[in-house]
């Protein structure tokens, strides 16, 4: 089924257009991702296919029979009511049910409960009312009666994804689901279940994200706004790039041959006189359009950049003994760490773990409760917090970051000015003279990113740092901090970013609980569903075991019940020792209920006991670690 289609969109804010005669069709089941920079507009393009604003010039047809929903990163709520009644807002039946049963099960209302069963019944509503369920428990909503108003920034964002996915999993017939940046705010187990989500849900998507893996999971073609164009790509990020850079090398050569034209046409010009033939008005028609593809510039968002940094000195920062709680949540339970030069360490967990107030006390903004950090002497710290840019009234970006300083100094000597910094950060000229107030979300970002690598530090922390950034600019942050030299403390639930940029992690497990792990995020996360799939084996194994079946027998039951595991290949040395395995387990079986029996005997002596004794223990230990070696084994097989 055809849902939309553009011919000939244009949109522009002043001089300058967003973009300019873009055509595209949207068709039932397309899963499409729109990347571009800030400010050249994807927030704009997805309200035009709302009807909240309207283009310039162009067609924009809309099926009858589509709902367009637009999931925003700014949501609007009505401040007056409360969370439940700003997710449920249609009035719809089913709708309306199922709203007073979540208000019944959140206050514990036993008799209002038995009434709406035979409601829920009568509607046949609980198929969607566990959809729902789910949905609110994923995203961790919970306390449905407090006002909205009293929600932070992530509970509005995760509020009102729960209301989105809530509605089209209603009536999603035929729905454009369209998302501007949906993992902020969400933690890993979150985001990966949100893309599992919607794969299930075969939704037709139009998609902003700067999570390059989460784009890859939901996606199949790639949509980019560049220079008021609109280029097309089939397939994941990777092969994004790929035919990216084929069609730069491609039109850079077409560049530079209009340069050479534009050189041999501007002689002509100059020599011609003022009466011009038919002809010669041609050529000169032509002189014009070459001269404007000669002058044509590609963005450039390689960064080479050596900072001037201050040196980190034996010392950077020490950890001892820190202990941290708020009330009865421990944050930091005794850890210890000593930090190392040009160290690069990720932090993850949940949301409300103590991430930020870990970051806090290493700069000491907040003290510890017990234990000591020890700052070394050369330390700058360069903090990229999520509380965002400090907005000045009248003040233009160029005139905001010259207040830091006029230039930046550079490890060979010179230096870059302000302007040429800013260039850098893909603010171009005329963007530097803009108001700050006037600057989209994403830009603030980048300014306030700009801001914190402007003041030279040796130690950066990173909060969070991809929220509302672009695509091309994370793509510059990357390539600066490969080259950076000092240490990085980095905040974040983009894996892609997370996988590019640290080697070593830091695990919030909850409880004041740090996890020291020396791996990728995507190393972790094997590590992490490796372990659960031996934990759940080992768990039907003892399960089995103790329904008196044999040790063998247990075996094979517990693994027919778990899915196997990703496999490696496994080496002759592990398959002959899998086999030994599988013959040395039931004789060790076979003799430790020999041994029991003998045990039983009246008869037997105190030192026949006690040696039986001394072998049933050894039995036990050798068959525990036996069974767990087969176990990894049988995963590889």
């Amino acid at each position: 089924m055809h849902y939309i289609s553009a011919e000939g969109l244009t949109k522009s804010y002043g001089i300058n257009p967003l973009f300019s005669n873009i055509s595209f069709h949207i068709n039932e089941g397309d899963k499409i991702a729109l990347i571009a920079r800030n400010g050249v507009g994807k927030s704009t393009l997805l309200k035009i296919l709302t009807g909240q604003e309207k283009p310039d010039s162009g067609k924009l047809f809309i099926h009858k029979d589509v709902t367009v929903a637009l999931f925003e990163q700014d949501p609007h709520f009505d401040e007056t009511k409360t969370v439940l009644e700003n997710i449920f807002d249609t009035n719809h039946p089913v709708m309306n049910v199922i709203r007073e049963y979540e208000m019944a099960t959140e206050s514990e209302d036993g008799e209002k409960l038995a009434d709406l069963f035979g409601k829920m019944d009568d509607l046949n509503a609980w198929e969607f009312e566990v959809k729902v369920n789910q949905i609110l428990t994923k995203l961790n909503v919970h306390h449905l009666e407090q006002p909205v108003s009293n929600l932070s920034g992530g509970q509005r964002k995760r509020v009102a994804l729960a209301k989105t996915l809530i509605a089209i999993g209603f009536d999603h017939k035929h729905t454009l689901l369209m998302m501007d940046e949906p993992t902020n705010h969400l933690d890993v187990e979150m985001i990966e279940w949100l893309e599992l989500y919607l794969n299930q849900e075969n939704v037709t998507l139009l998609l902003v994200t700067h999570d390059r893996y989460f784009l890859d999971a939901v996606s199949e073609e790639i949509w980019e706004l560049e220079r008021s164009n609109m280029y097309v790509y089939r397939g994941d990020y990777e092969n994004y790039m790929e035919k990216k850079a084929a069609r730069i090398e491609s039109e850079q050569a077409s560049i530079d041959k209009a340069k050479n034209e534009f050189r041999k046409e501007l002689e002509w010009m100059r020599k011609q006189p003022k009466a011009r033939t038919t002809k010669s008005k041609s050529r000169q028609d032509n002189f014009y359009e070459v001269e404007a593809k000669a002058k044509q510039k590609i963005e450039d968002n390689q960064v080479q950049l050596q900072m001037k940094m201050s040196r980190l000195g034996g010392k950077i920062v020490e950890m001892k003994k820190v202990y941290k709680s708020y009330g009865d949540l421990p944050i930091l339970k005794g850890f210890d760490y000593s930090f190392s030069k040009g160290e690069r360490i990720g932090i993850i967990g949940k949301n409300g773990v103590g991430k930020s107030t870990f970051l806090n006390m290493l700069q000491q903004i907040e003290a510890v409760d017990n234990g000591k950090i020890n700052i070394g002497d050369t330390v700058v710290f360069g903090n990229f917090s999520q509380q965002g840019l400090v907005i000045k009234e009248n003040v233009r970006v160029i005139e905001y970051v010259k207040d830091i300083a006029e230039n930046f100094p550079l490890a060979n000597g010179g230096s870059l000015s302000a302007a040429q910094f800013l260039e850098l950060f893909l603010f171009t000229p005329d963007k530097q003279y803009t108001y700050l107030n006037s600057l989209s979300g994403g830009e603030k970002k980048r300014l306030q990113l700009l801001s914190v690598l402007f003041k030279n530090p040796n130690f950066l922390i990173l909060d969070e740092p991809t929220n509302d950034l672009d695509l091309p600019t994370l793509a510059v942050l990357e390539r600066f901090l490969e080259d950076y030299q000092g240490c990085v403390l980095i905040v974040s639930h983009d894996r892609y970013f997370m996988d590019r940029l640290v080697d070593h992690l830091f695990i919030f497990e909850g409880n004041g609980e740090v996890r020291d792990f020396p791996g990728t995020y995507t190393q972790y996360r094997i590590w992490l569903k490796d372990n659960e799939k031996k934990e759940n084996k080992w768990q039907a194994l003892e399960q089995h075991k103790s329904k008196g079946q044999s040790t063998e027998a247990s075996i094979i039951a517990a693994t027919n019940e778990i899915a196997p595991i990703t496999k490696r290949k496994i080496g002759f040395k592990e398959k002959r020792e899998y086999e030994e395995l599988e013959v040395e387990i039931p004789n060790l079986e076979l003799e430790k209920e020999q041994l029991t029996l003998e045990m039983s005997d009246a008869n037997i002596s105190y030192d026949k006991i006690e040696i039986i004794s001394k072998r049933l223990i050894e039995i036990a230990q050798t068959l525990e670690a036996k069974e767990l070696r087969w176990l990894e084994l049988s995963e590889m097989m």
